[in-house]
């Protein structure tokens, strides 16, 4: 218990206190140390989060707190917030984020210092400010537009059958081109700042800039909510293509800013990662940037079953040999700690491997088991559990997977139907 109130964070002029929770592991708390309506709250918004275990007998009348696979930030009430911290180096988790996100790595450089998440989400929200204050310097990203109005005067093309239609009006229907900046690409930008801002996690280190920002915007353009699909398969040209960088900042913004939440008179916005959803486009990534060129790396692919009805499933990962077009590998990313595979995930990255009429298939884990598997399912299905790992060099473990794979699609092991 004494180890644990050593990395809380109190502010004693502010009254606040920040506990921090680790992946997986369970944090108690006196019975005292937490409001019911505190428990509560955590219980209803972040349920799926963080498992919570009220005071009675078995808990020794404290409340027990355990982190599920998600990192991040809640800020419950003005005195209360919670950490959620990665069992990964906070500069592995950068990197993770990233590769799966797409992030230009030259723009981002100096970010790995991070020592906390809330440090990390701060100093992102910087450089997405600084880079959109530069390129309104330069002058925002406009295009030509169509529009149709009723006007005083002939602008563009007169819809000759709409006045014919209403000659009693005096106004000229129209339809003109505007050249504009009032654009998706604009507005996105002026949505995730928002929502940063809503966020109260930035600090005066930041908002000054961020606020500037979403104020030049604000001139530019008007403020529509965006999904973070929206920042995804966009098309770019010569004249927007450094948006990209910026549309991928705001994926992640947008991704992991959760909902909001009322306590009492509090609206908060929390930072949430599910870990296991960013291993899965960590490795995905890695692998494409990485893979001989002879190869493709496909991510939550799509496969679909007629059996009376069409039944879908999505795969983890499936790696492609261009040249013959079969599938070479399938892989099912489990980011939990386990001793060695569990019977229903072996079964399922056999069903996946099935479905591919492919004959490897492995599990990947974010650190050795204690009892890896390498073997057959059946007569012709190759299965094992691999590592990425994420304890150390990033760099060095996905080039020891990929040495891996390697050997095994070169050894007498059998390769696709």
């Amino acid at each position: 218990m004494g180890e644990n109130q050593s990395r809380d964070f109190e502010m004693t002029a502010g009254k606040l206190r920040i506990v921090e929770l680790t992946e997986y592991q369970t944090r108690s708390l006196r019975e005292d140390e937490l409001a019911e309506e505190i428990g509560r709250a955590i219980h209803t918004f972040y349920g799926k989060q963080i498992a919570v275990q009220p005071p009675s007998f078995l808990t020794d009348r404290c409340w027990q707190l355990t982190s599920q696979g998600w990192v991040g930030y809640i800020p419950l009430t003005d005195a209360f917030h919670l950490s959620l911290v990665p069992k990964v180096p906070v500069a592995n988790l950068f990197r993770m984020l990233e590769y799966a996100y797409r992030l230009d790595f030259t723009i981002l450089e100096g970010l790995m210092d991070s020592e906390s998440i809330t440090e990390l989400y701060e100093r992102l929200a910087l450089v997405l400010a600084k880079r959109v204050l530069d390129r309104i310097r330069r002058g925002a990203y406009r295009s030509y537009v169509p529009q149709n109005d009723y006007l005083p005067y002939i602008r563009g093309r007169i819809d000759v059958m709409d006045h014919v239609r209403n000659l009693q009006r005096v106004a000229l229907p129209c339809n003109f081109e505007e050249h504009t900046a009032d654009l998706e690409e604009n507005q996105i930008l002026l949505w995730t700042l928002t929502r940063i801002l809503e966020s109260g996690i930035c600090t005066e280190r930041s908002l000054p800039h961020i606020r500037q920002a979403r104020r030049a915007l604000l001139g530019l353009t008007t403020l529509q909510p965006f999904s973070a699909r929206a920042c995804s398969n966009r098309l770019y040209n010569r004249l927007n293509q450094d948006y990209e960088p910026l549309h991928a900042l705001c994926r992640f913004f947008l991704e992991h800013i959760g909902p909001t939440h009322r306590l009492g008179n509090h609206r908060m916005l929390p930072i949430l990662i599910d870990m296991d959803r960013l291993f899965e486009l960590f490795v995905v990534e890695w692998l494409r940037k990485h893979v001989p060129a002879r190869y493709s790396v496909l991510g939550q692919e799509n496969v679909q079953f007629h059996m009376g009805h069409i039944v879908s499933i999505s795969i983890d990962i499936t790696v492609e040999d261009l040249e013959t077009g079969q599938t070479v590998f399938v892989l099912d990313t489990k980011y939990k700690a386990a001793a060695s595979p569990a019977a229903a995930d072996l079964e399922q990255v056999v069903a996946y491997a099935e479905a591919k009429g492919c004959t490897r298939a492995a599990l990947i884990y974010p650190t050795e088991l204690a009892c890896p598997i390498s073997g057959f399912w059946g007569r012709d299905i190759s299965v094992r559990s691999l590592a990425f790992r994420l304890d150390g060099d990033i760099e060095e473990s996905g080039h020891r997977l990929l040495e891996e794979l390697r050997l095994w699609a070169e050894s007498g092991a059998p390769g696709s139907r």
